[in-house]
């Protein structure tokens, strides 16, 4: 064990809790700048950490931020995950709920992972936008699975097309509540279900 400057023992960190801090360091930097503005030496000086050991994690910057957005990808898809046989009106809230609820707990990652499209980089461009047709994927699928819409509705243009502003408009509207946090969560999450379903649902 190495020791911190009040000589006290400090655990290790295992491989996978060291990429772990790495990565949360990562989303809070570019998170607050754009991504040219961030430098690796910076992330491995506030994780405490050589440079030599952070490019053994990541081979450079490139892989660096893509493993930041792949990781903010896998949560967002873990949190709103359809549950098999409940209705896509009630799953549609609890979903939310637990989306805002990871917007609150992960801003940083959820600002960095949307900073992502921004960037010069096409590889991480690519990244980005294959975790958001994830997203569509995941919410087609719901409804596909439901009785009242069924398989047909999610292999409508119109619908996916629907889906897919939908995940613009929620994504405007998380960025915008968390610079002004004034509408409760409770009115955000109403706010995104009544946009998707008027989408959705022939007036």
């Amino acid at each position: 064990m190495a020791a911190d400057h009040s000589g006290r023992a400090r655990r290790r960190l295992s491989t996978e809790e060291r990429r772990e801090q790495l990565l949360s360091v990562g989303a809070r930097l570019f998170s607050e700048s754009p991504y040219d503005d961030v430098w690796i030496e910076r992330v491995a000086e506030i994780a405490g950490v050589s440079r030599g050991l952070l490019y053994h994690y990541f081979p450079g910057k490139r892989d660096f931020f893509a493993a930041v957005v792949e990781r903010e990808s896998e949560r967002m898809l873990r949190m709103t995950a359809a549950v098999p046989g409940i209705p896509v009106r009630e799953q549609l809230t609890a979903g939310l709920d637990a989306y805002l609820g990871y917007v609150q707990a992960h801003a940083h990652g959820y600002r960095a992972f949307h900073r992502a499209d921004a960037t010069g980089d096409e590889a991480v461009r690519r990244v980005y936008r294959q975790a958001l047709a994830a997203q569509e994927r995941q919410i087609l699928a719901a409804l596909a699975a439901d009785p009242e819409f069924g398989p047909a509705f999610g292999e409508r243009t119109d619908v996916r097309l629907a889906v897919r502003g939908w995940l613009a408009f929620t994504t405007a509207v998380c960025l915008e509540w968390l610079r002004d946090p004034e509408p409760a969560r409770e009115q955000v999450r109403d706010l995104c279900a009544r946009a998707l379903l008027g989408a959705i649902t022939p007036s």
